[in-house]
């Protein structure tokens, strides 16, 4: 345990706190043999997504299972063509590269240290290729730096000659092909840049607010194995310009222009463009124990659960005024519930959770967008593309109630996977969740993510000794406190109490008491509750929904009546 100067510790992962305590019972209790049967199930789908792609597609980016072929898949992403590369260009070898720290985590060193090997001989970089600057940090970059720590770590022994830091040299070349794209007037960087020429002339300017938002996990990480500092300050100075572009509800939009710093898209939610912008915000607090990320993090999150939230789902609202604008569900929201573990908001994770996965028993799998006013899948966006989310929102729910629920969850979502999407050459991507008709990819975060976080699931001796942040790709970076800066004795960062035990002093919150309502502790202190917010008036008049807070009791939107007062008036 870290020294409680280090104010972060007091939030840190509680769902990994708990383990030890838990193991010695768990391993009589009637679950363990369901876990033990699922665990298997788990790593015979990985292996059988893995040792396909090594026979049909790799060193290519990633594997089709049905025609048995590949795709370099790093550079088509947002929809470039083939014909943009080089023809001698053989891939990124992106699946292997992403499967890494899988390969260390179901115990397979030997095949770690095969891939490890020929990395080391055969990847470059130094190719002409025009690369989506996000996707390949938290794909290439993320799997580098975290294999490279893993590696890295003597008490693993995973390799059985010596390591010479050959993953470190990869992810550095890297990151230093990344420097040009923050070259802009606002310092956001550009979304898209060509590998071996930098960006090239009339690239388009505009982004996403994750595209700019989520690189100081990846880019913190590399300076901080490297000593050179540049990588962790351009993204830095990405994100706090982001975070200055907030609207006066402190909320954001899903799209800007990097050169003017000005939005495209007003409307956002907790989906596609902006999700990873919240994950990476509480993620680099406890990572690198930086308050500033902490302070972000928890106005940004009340700002969500003000104006996103509705009973259990969250809609998409206008960034300057708050007012719903798309009632929809989409499946990269399914991650929300396990990032709200980690601040110990479990009450509103389980609420969230358990919608998402009545969606996924409704259909068999998790359509990419369901209309939340209409009680109906999108019409053009029917796929399920094999993601992770609502298996990961799993893992960190039974980590933090070990509730045998969750178990039969997972187990759920792993049978939908081998009937639906299993196939002879791998598992295939859903095209139409409808008609259950395939299409011909196995994308890569399926062996990074979907089989990582299953395989946790119902085994996670990887998380007994170590601390880790999961990176939104799935990468582990071990919890260093070499990594995080020292507070002085006096500090006392707000919305926390002390409460006395000894021999020490520990810091607690709400949020990491996994407090939802109010309450008395025993010791006579109140802890307030997470999610409040407090209406407008003190007398609860109000003239409008907007003048009405969030609940401390139950953590609901209240909303305004005919007759003028705030209240539950709104049930779903």
């Amino acid at each position: 345990m870290f020294h409680p100067r280090h104010c972060t510790t007091c939030l840190l992962l509680l769902f990994l706190l708990v383990l030890s305590d838990f193991s010695m019972s768990q391993s009589q209790s009637p679950w363990a043999a369901k876990k033990k049967r699922m665990k298997e199930k788990v790593r015979n789908m990985f292996y059988h997504a893995y040792d396909n792609y090594m026979t049909h597609a790799f060193p290519h980016d990633e594997l089709k299972p049905i025609s048995k072929t590949f795709t370099n898949s790093l550079s088509e992403l947002g929809n470039l063509k083939l014909e943009h590369l080089p023809q001698d260009y053989n891939g990124s070898a992106l699946t292997l590269i992403e499967s890494l720290s899988s390969l260390v985590i179901m115990g397979n060193s030997t095949e770690f240290e095969r891939a490890v090997l020929w990395l080391s001989e055969n990847l470059t970089f130094d190719v002409d290729a025009r690369i989506n600057l996000f996707e390949c940090n938290i794909r290439v970059l993320g799997g580098l730096v975290s294999a490279h720590l893993l590696a890295s770590d003597s008490s693993k022994k995973l390799l059985q000659g010596a390591y010479n830091n050959q993953l470190l040299v990869l992810a550095e070349d890297l990151g230093k092909r990344f420097l040009p794209a923050f070259n802009t007037p606002t310092g956001l960087p550009y979304a898209w840049i060509n590998l071996k020429y930098g960006v090239m002339e009339n690239e388009t300017t505009e982004t996403s607010t994750s595209g700019c938002g989520s690189l100081i996990l990846e880019m913190g990480a590399l300076s901080k194995v490297t000593g050179d500092p540049i990588y962790e300050s351009v993204a830095l100075r990405a994100l706090r310009k982001l975070w200055s572009m907030q609207s006066s509800l402190k909320l954001f939009g899903t799209t800007l222009d990097v050169a003017t710093g000005q939005w495209i898209e007003y409307s956002s939610g907790i989906g596609a463009g902006v999700d990873s912008f919240y994950e990476y915000l509480l993620k680099a607090h406890i990572l690198f124990g930086k308050e500033d990320f902490w302070k972000m993090f928890h106005s940004a999150y009340v700002a969500v659960q003000k104006y996103f939230r509705h009973g259990s789902w969250y809609h998409e609202a206008d960034m300057r005024t708050g007012r719903a604008t798309y009632w929809q569900l989409t499946s990269l929201q399914a991650f929300w519930p396990g990032l709200q573990v980690l601040i110990g908001d479990v009450m509103a994770a389980n609420s969230s959770h358990r919608e998402f996965f009545h969606v996924w028993k409704r259909y068999g799998v998790l359509p990419e967008r369901y209309l939340l006013d209409h009680q109906m899948i999108h019409p053009t966006e029917k796929y399920y593309p094999l993601r992770p989310e609502l298996a990961e929102s799993t893992f960190y729910l039974y980590q933090a109630t070990k509730d045998p629920w969750y178990i039969e969850v997972g187990e759920s979502i792993v049978n939908s996977l081998n009937l639906y999407t299993k196939v002879k050459g791998g598992f295939a991507s859903i095209k139409d969740v409808t008609t259950m008709q395939l299409e011909d990819h196995q994308h890569s975060f399926f062996l990074a993510e979907t089989c990582k976080y299953l395989y946790l699931l119902f085994d996670d001796s990887f998380v007994h000794e170590n601390n880790y942040v999961f990176t939104t790709e799935g990468h582990p970076l071990p919890v260093l406190s070499n990594w995080h800066e020292e507070l002085p004795e006096a500090y006392v960062p707000t919305n926390w109490t002390f409460v006395k035990r000894q021999p020490r002093v520990s810091r607690i919150s709400a949020m990491s008491l996994q407090v939802c309502p109010a309450l008395n502790l025993k010791s006579g202190q109140h802890i307030e509750s997470a999610c409040h917010i407090p209406d407008a008036r003190s007398d609860f008049r109000c003239l409008t929904d907007e003048d009405c807070g969030v609940d401390a009791t139950t953590c609901r939107r209240r909303s305004c009546s005919m007759a003028g007062f705030c209240g539950l008036w709104l049930f779903i």
